[in-house]
């Protein structure tokens, strides 16, 4: 056929064989140690949600993972302070492999995971995969942002939780998709920081939906849904709303879940928005939201916050010069200042306890 009657996959310029989701959890198994963590954690999340656990979800971790080695590290680290308040707070680590991307720029781990443009994503999966099957093994529960409807058949068995953000909130994909995930998946406010979109995502995500979808063997097909009664919001501020972690936002927020036949309770992102894209004001928010806990109210179940070894943010350009423990997407806070947050978050909720 001339080339001036093709039209179709006109603007492909390579095509690569993508290793079947099955192929990868035969090589890279979930033991039953790792697979009890997941299970429970989500049972224990899904309880916070609806106020059957009064322990506080946080949400804890990178931006993103770049480096295996430092997330396993970090991960040691913190699972010494989910065993030290454990009575308190329900720690899960935020592992994220893919990052949404406003124009461009590193897509994440699964994406890219030699950090140079090569996108060996078949590489970066397995990667993905080992890490969570190591995370869960040491008895830390996993948190993952979604971003495709593809890659979840990869790595979805070893997920305690997940995101969808802000840019993807209102995607009706995304919407189908959470609706036949197997744990509680957080919706959050789109990036102008209105509510009624988010709150729109977890009704739909309650329902029963049709899509086509590929199989764990890489097959298409049709998948039905029974609906996700564990969604729920993710206050993350906005550029139209600014902050919205305050109880006024919090309560207007919660009493329209309500009004829908939804749980009240929310999860406050401390970053983005809410701190201004401030990483040292993720304290601020911590610190309203430990407010809120210690006067007795019960509408916020959980926190995110953006945390590794080191504190701040580097740029990858330079792959020898990258320093152990840095993000280099967002800034974090430290290890140590997370230390401090945990243990305010502890003692905010037994003050919540005694309150009630």
């Amino acid at each position: 056929m001339p080339d001036s009657l093709l039209t179709d996959n006109v603007r492909i310029k390579a095509v690569k064989p993508l290793v079947p989701p099955a192929i990868l959890l035969e090589d890279v198994p979930a033991s039953e140690t790792a697979l009890k963590v997941i299970r429970q954690s989500r049972v224990d999340i899904e309880k916070a949600i609806t106020g059957d656990d009064d322990r506080l979800v946080c949400i804890v971790g990178p931006c993103s993972i770049h480096d295996v080695d430092a997330a396993k590290h970090y991960a040691r680290r913190l699972k010494t302070l989910a065993d030290q308040h454990k009575d308190d707070l329900l720690i899960v680590i935020r592992t994220y492999f893919e990052k949404p991307r406003t124009v461009g720029g590193w897509k994440g781990l699964v994406y890219d995971p030699e950090l140079d443009g090569t996108h060996k994503i078949n590489k970066g999966l397995r990667m993905a995969r080992e890490l969570l099957a190591y995370l869960a093994e040491l008895g830390l529960p996993t948190a993952c942002e979604m971003l495709d409807n593809i890659t979840p058949q990869y790595t979805s068995d070893l997920v305690s939780w997940v995101a969808i953000g802000a840019r993807t909130t209102e995607s009706q994909i995304h919407r189908q998709v959470a609706s036949g995930s197997s744990m509680p998946i957080g919706f959050k406010n789109g990036t102008s920081g209105e509510s009624a979109t988010c709150i729109d995502a977890v009704r739909s995500a309650g329902q029963s939906h049709w899509f086509p979808s590929v199989t764990k063997q890489g097959v298409t097909a049709i998948f039905q849904t029974e609906g996700n009664d564990a969604a729920h919001v993710i206050l993350r501020g906005g550029t139209n709303t600014g902050p919205n972690f305050d109880e006024e936002s919090v309560t207007k927020v919660s009493e329209s879940l309500i009004g829908h036949g939804l749980p009240g309770r929310v999860m406050i992102d401390c970053s983005h928005g809410n701190s201004g894209k401030d990483y040292k004001k993720q304290s601020v928010v911590a610190d309203e939201v430990c407010r809120q806990l210690a006067s007795g109210s019960d509408r916020v179940f959980g926190v995110m916050i953006e945390s590794f070894l080191k504190e701040g943010r580097q740029d990858s350009s330079d792959l020898q010069a990258l320093e152990y423990g840095l993000s280099i997407t967002d800034s974090c806070i430290s290890i140590e200042q997370t230390e401090e947050m945990m243990n305010q978050f502890a003692k905010a909720v037994q003050a919540r306890r005694k309150a009630q």
